[in-house]
């Protein structure tokens, strides 16, 4: 009544096969989650084979993304009212502490070892980083000319990542970057604005390389 033969029991894999098959299909799902899904889509990458095949770039990419949606969207209402109070407190500020001409005229003139600009077109972003030892420290300026950008501070080795700053709507900032490990540490900015803007970084210190990464 059937075309098919029933196996016999010889045919039929034994209990120690079964087993053997589900750890090897178990081991093979965690190398790929290791290797290929935590650095593509979380920009983890404890065995470097992401950074390696590029895939980490991506993944800290998506997560750069979906921090500034998610910080958009909720500080959005808050904006207003957190740009009047600081307003506030800077007018506070200069009436306590008036700027003296004197004084600012007689500030020495910075010399910066590398000045690189960069044009964000609407929606751009970029990143630009200093190859640096652990514990060395880089001095650092960088204005928007033409609008404000949204930035991430932060650093990257083989398994390891550390953001050091965030902000949203930055036209400037300056200070000092001291590496937390030895890898690369610097900036990404995104134009978040409707008009092209020129970002513009200037840096000294102890790093031995200086590029522009995407």
């Amino acid at each position: 009544m059937y075309n098919s033969d029933t196996p016999t029991r010889a045919e039929l894999p034994s209990s120690k096969q079964l087993l053997r098959s589900t750890i090897l299909a178990a081991a093979s799902a965690l190398v790929l989650l290791v290797a290929v899904v935590l650095p593509a889509e979380y920009g983890i990458d404890p065995t470097g084979i992401g950074r390696v095949l590029r895939m980490t770039d991506m993944g800290e990419i998506k997560q750069q993304l979906a921090a500034e949606a998610a910080a958009d969207a909720a500080a959005a209402p808050a904006a207003p009212a957190q740009v009047a109070s600081t307003a506030v407190a800077m007018a506070s500020a200069n009436a306590a502490h008036p700027t003296a001409p004197a004084a600012v005229a007689a500030a020495p003139k910075i010399e910066w070892r590398d000045e690189m600009p960069v044009t964000l077109t609407p929606g751009e972003g970029t990143e630009i980083k200093l190859k640096m030892v652990q514990g060395a420290k880089a001095q650092y300026s960088w204005i928007v000319e033409g609008g404000e950008v949204n930035f991430d501070t932060h650093g990257d080795a083989p398994g390891k990542s550390i953001s050091y700053e965030k902000g949203r709507g930055v036209a400037a900032d300056e200070g000092v970057l001291e590496a937390a490990f030895t890898g690369n540490h610097g900036w990404y900015w995104r134009n978040r604005g409707q008009a092209n803007v020129k970002v513009i970084l200037r840096a000294r210190g102890d790093y031995t390389d200086i590029k522009r990464m995407k």
